[in-house]
């Protein structure tokens, strides 16, 4: 039977000498080096794009919307400076990704819009009145 152990590598002399926080920023979940996590969710009414970005804030995002591509972008810079006695530490911050989506030709692209709120930023992206899918219905013989 083996034992998974979970460990940090996070000895004292190295956030002591890169700084209190840079073990953490590595490994921001954010950003981490990588694209944040997306839900895509078809309604009757149209889809919802659901990107998992906490610790930006609205401004942070620019969406872009291009012939039928959806771009999706964010970068956020911060800015940190610390002065003591005979030095001054000044570190810059800088995290981004960028997502392109194809709609689909029922996407009505005059009435999307975007919220973010609790480091979510959610995309409603409405179907066409056309697009929707209507009731059956019989039709009579004439």
């Amino acid at each position: 039977m083996s034992t998974l152990v979970k460990t940090q590598f996070a000895p004292k002399h190295f956030n002591g000498f890169f700084g209190k926080d840079l073990f953490n920023e590595l490994h921001n979940p954010a950003f981490a080096g990588s694209v944040p996590a997306v839900n895509v969710v078809e309604s009757t009414e149209g889809f919802k794009i659901e990107v998992a970005a906490p610790g930006l804030q609205k401004g942070d995002f620019k969406l872009n919307l291009e012939k039928n591509q959806l771009t999706i972008s964010a970068q956020k810079e911060q800015k940190e400076e610390e002065s003591e006695d005979k030095y001054t530490r000044r570190e810059f911050k800088y995290s981004s990704f960028q997502r392109t989506f194809t709609l689909p030709n029922s996407v009505d692209g005059e009435k999307i819009a975007a919220t973010y709120a609790d480091g979510i930023l959610t995309v409603a992206l409405p179907k066409r009145e056309e697009a929707k899918e209507k009731p059956a219905r019989e039709i009579e013989i004439a």
